[in-house]
């Protein structure tokens, strides 16, 4: 494999042959590599809104949780906590400016469950006695400064009913809540003019709600506990009247793109390598031919035509797996690199990538399956026709 050949044309098709492995394995490693740090970058968004497990209402925006159901939540050993709340759409007024989001009434276990106080952009996360705290994007909206409280925000919502709406009757369609900002979250541009979280007890009177009427219980799942048995245990507790999904089925279609375009990319860079690994079949005929004389030789002095195809065969796979361990190693060590320092930036952030040994695997065991279907075409050139010329 690293002897040279009397050709000097050979011996740069085969050094071409292989650095085109290595950059082509090296290539693929690190786009795996990046769309895995894309992919937890873009889900970090939904790991602070959303918990390990939710409960729904089954039909309707509403269902009722009785005292009983919560203290035999709070027997359950496979939770770590439960948060209850409810949500809705309502008009944000202020200054005669306007906008539509949702009002996230919480329970004081809320942040025990989901960490999203930890996205507190500036001010406190404080929601008690008619204080909230909102998205950057609807401060930004409506102009609105924290604690003021000459002109607070206004939150008015639909008041629960049957019938049409008039003119004449739509000034006591609505029920208004006053609500001074405490806090402004910043997570990502959608989410920021999404919601504006009050207290529980605030957001349900609001909405003509009794205190037993949410919208939504929140879980969060002790690590050593099986989903699927969880699910069961709560889904028993609320007689199968609610709706139970994880945080990958919270957010199906953000998975289903992220993994969609995950294996787009792989097929890609694959087809670029199959396209690469043409170099693998053209070299090793062209090796065959410069070892015409030689492998007539062999053949004279016993070798058979099976036993002269594997020595090419295995010359092939040699070149093929050297040169994918070879680039698979590079790129190890540029995204190490990115890693520890962090060279590539998008703006003032670093540009996000994962280290994982399933991405070594994946590069390896492609390259390798490539290799033997190019080194099995390229072998199976010789015949007794091309030896006895």
């Amino acid at each position: 494999m690293r002897s040279k050949s009397a050709q000097n044309a050979v011996n740069i098709i085969n050094f071409i042959t292989f650095l085109v492995i290595v950059i082509g394995s090296a290539a693929l490693f690190i786009v795996l590599s990046g769309f895995a740090g894309l992919k937890t970058f873009s889900l970090g968004f939904t790991n602070v809104f959303d918990p390990d497990l939710k409960a729904q209402p089954l039909t309707g925006k509403f269902f009722t949780i009785s005292e009983a159901q919560e203290q035999q939540l709070s027997q359950l050993n496979g939770l770590a906590s439960y948060a209850k709340e409810i949500e809705e759409k309502v008009l944000l007024q202020h200054l005669e400016k306007n906008e539509i989001a949702f009002i996230k009434g919480i329970d004081d276990s809320y942040n025990k469950t989901i960490a999203v106080d930890s996205t507190i952009y500036f001010g406190k996360w404080n929601i008690d006695n008619q204080e909230g705290v909102a998205g950057l994007g609807i401060i930004n909206a409506l102009s609105v400064s924290i604690g003021y409280t000459k002109n607070p925000l206004k939150i008015l919502a639909l008041k629960p009913g049957k019938g049409s709406l008039s003119q004449q009757n739509l000034a006591n369609s609505y029920n208004t809540l006053p609500l001074l900002i405490s806090g402004v979250y910043q997570v990502e541009e959608s989410l920021d003019k999404k919601y504006i979280f009050v207290n529980l007890p605030l957001a349900q009177a609001l909405l003509e709600k009794d205190n037993r009427q949410i919208s939504g219980i929140n879980f969060k799942i002790k690590s050593t506990t099986n989903i699927t048995e969880i699910k069961a245990q709560i889904a028993a507790i609320f007689d199968n009247n609610i709706v139970l999904k994880t945080r990958e089925e919270l957010n199906s279609s953000l998975y289903k793109m992220l993994n969609t375009e995950n294996l787009a990319t792989y097929l890609i860079f694959t087809l670029v390598l199959i396209i690469a690994l043409f170099n693998v079949v053209g070299a090793i005929i062209m090796m065959i031919l410069d070892k015409q004389q030689n492998s007539k030789t062999l053949f004279n002095l016993g070798v058979t035509i099976k036993e002269l195809r594997r020595i090419y065969f295995v010359q092939g796979i040699l070149v093929t797996t050297t040169g994918g361990i070879i680039g698979v190693l590079l790129g190890c060590l540029l995204i190490g690199s990115q890693l520890l320092i962090g060279w590539v930036k998008i703006g003032t952030i670093e540009y996000p990538v994962e280290l994982h040994f399933s991405n070594i695997c994946i590069v390896l065991a492609t390259i390798t399956v490539l290799g033997v279907i190019a080194s099995k075409i390229a072998s199976s050139r010789i015949n007794k026709k091309l030896i006895q010329k």
